[in-house]
């Protein structure tokens, strides 16, 4: 059986559930099954987005972000339901279960996917083989549908996991690049979205291949480093591993809520913000992370939508920080017209206990006065252990109590998954 798998290359599985909220519902309502569902951030109809959708409404034309009332208006017998994230946790810890039964090297990147290495489970069968068995187990004890490429890197296994879909199975060699990815428009390429797909068809770049062969020095004019990497993609070069370890980082921490109507009014918009950004305090402290980076979101009731980021001085993660930088990059991108969705997100983000202050002229007298407690805490910690004394935000909060808007859910939900092998 080793002779299926390469001498010096990987072989790399994307698992990738079909429509998984949907999917999840209907494995606990059997009588769901077949007929036209959605899960909507709200139900309301002002507020409703779709989240995600089964199969059988996107036949009607059901997309996911699509407004609940043109969701219903093309397809009048939708079944609309609330997201339960407590049951989408749970059988998202039994589908990533399952999968470390066939290799240690499983690396979710999200709620429903994961990639795996099995270049060392050859014992197991042939890649093929434990792709289809790895299905079926799932589809039998969760009920669940998923797909799954098969690729010698990551970002090809993530293409082919999207060819098939549901519960297909795809392998994609870098043989088969010319003649299955090349021909393919760039939007449809993983890691390009269609602001990215509209920047390269200004240098002449309309599908993958042509991206392939594309000027380095024109793409990094362009995109920057990106450009580079996204050739590399192209040609199928991707040297990441798999790394189960990454699940523990976190590269940004934010929230977004769509507004209950379209808002022009400033002090409204403000105290949004203010409520933002204490939430985003709230998980940035519970992960004991602070942001050197702040990004706004801003979507107009026209759907346009804008995102702008500073660096800052210094790492924050309190709310009043959070809160006060979010008005100012917010009053210095906001055009005036109503504004359907806010988010504040931080970026960057550095571990508490390795973060840094840069004094500067208009705080160093109000941290010199702090500066003696500042010491205290720090001989106490080199005492005692870094965990002596915690801020009250870092401390476990009722997983049955969720903060934040739905947006979140996504980026925090291994929270309740072990860190390591000791742990209980």
């Amino acid at each position: 059986m080793k002779e299926m798998y390469p001498k010096n290359g990987r072989v790399i599985l994307h698992v990738d559930m079909n429509s998984f909220y949907a999917s999840v519902e209907m494995a606990y309502d059997p009588s769901l099954k077949g007929k036209p569902l959605a899960i909507a951030g709200n139900v309301e109809e002002r507020r409703g987005i779709i989240v995600t959708c089964s199969y059988e409404a996107r036949k009607f034309g059901v997309k996911t972000t699509m407004p609940l009332w043109e969701a219903k208006k093309l397809c009048p017998q939708l079944i609309v339901k609330p997201p339960n994230f407590e049951r989408y946790r749970n059988a998202s810890i039994g589908m990533f279960d399952i999968l470390r039964q066939y290799t240690e090297l499983v690396e979710p990147v999200s709620i429903d996917e994961g990639y795996m290495d099995i270049t060392e489970s050859f014992e197991l069968g042939s890649p093929i083989e434990i792709a289809e068995r790895i299905q079926k187990r799932i589809h039998k004890q969760l009920d669940l549908p998923c797909s799954i490429g098969v690729a010698p890197n990551k970002f090809l296994a993530k293409m082919a996991s999207d060819m098939k879909k549901p519960m297909g199975i795809t392998i994609l060699r870098k043989r088969d690049i010319p003649k299955v990815l090349w021909p393919l428009n760039t939007g449809e390429m993983h890691g390009i979205g269609k602001k990215t797909a509209e920047k390269l068809k200004t240098l002449g770049i309309e599908t993958i291949g042509d991206l392939a062969k594309a000027n380095e020095i024109q793409l990094k004019t362009l995109l920057g480093i990106n450009g580079i990497r996204m050739k590399e993609r192209a040609n199928g070069i991707d040297a990441r591993p798999v790394d189960p370890e990454s699940v523990a980082e976190f590269k940004s921490i934010g929230n977004s809520t769509t507004l209950p109507r379209d808002i022009s009014n400033q002090q409204e918009l403000f105290h949004i913000l203010e409520s933002l950004a204490e939430k985003v305090s709230v998980r940035l402290k519970r992960k004991n992370v602070l942001a050197t980076t702040l990004g706004i979101t801003i979507r107009y009731k026209d759907r346009r939508t804008i995102t702008r980021s500073r660096k800052l001085a210094n790492p924050i993660n309190h709310k009043d920080d959070l809160a006060e930088l979010s008005k100012q990059l917010f009053l210095k991108n906001w055009n005036g017209d109503a504004v359907r969705l806010l988010g504040i997100t931080g970026q960057d983000l550095v571990d508490h206990n390795e973060a840094y202050r840069q004094l500067d002229l208009f705080s160093y007298q109000k941290d010199a006065k702090k500066e003696p407690l500042f010491q205290t805490l720090s001989n106490l910690r080199e005492k005692f252990g870094k965990t002596i004394i915690e801020s009250a935000g870092t401390h476990n909060i009722d997983p049955n109590h969720r903060i934040g808007t739905e947006t979140s859910f996504n980026k925090d939900f291994l929270r309740s998954f072990p860190k390591n092998e000791e742990e209980d």
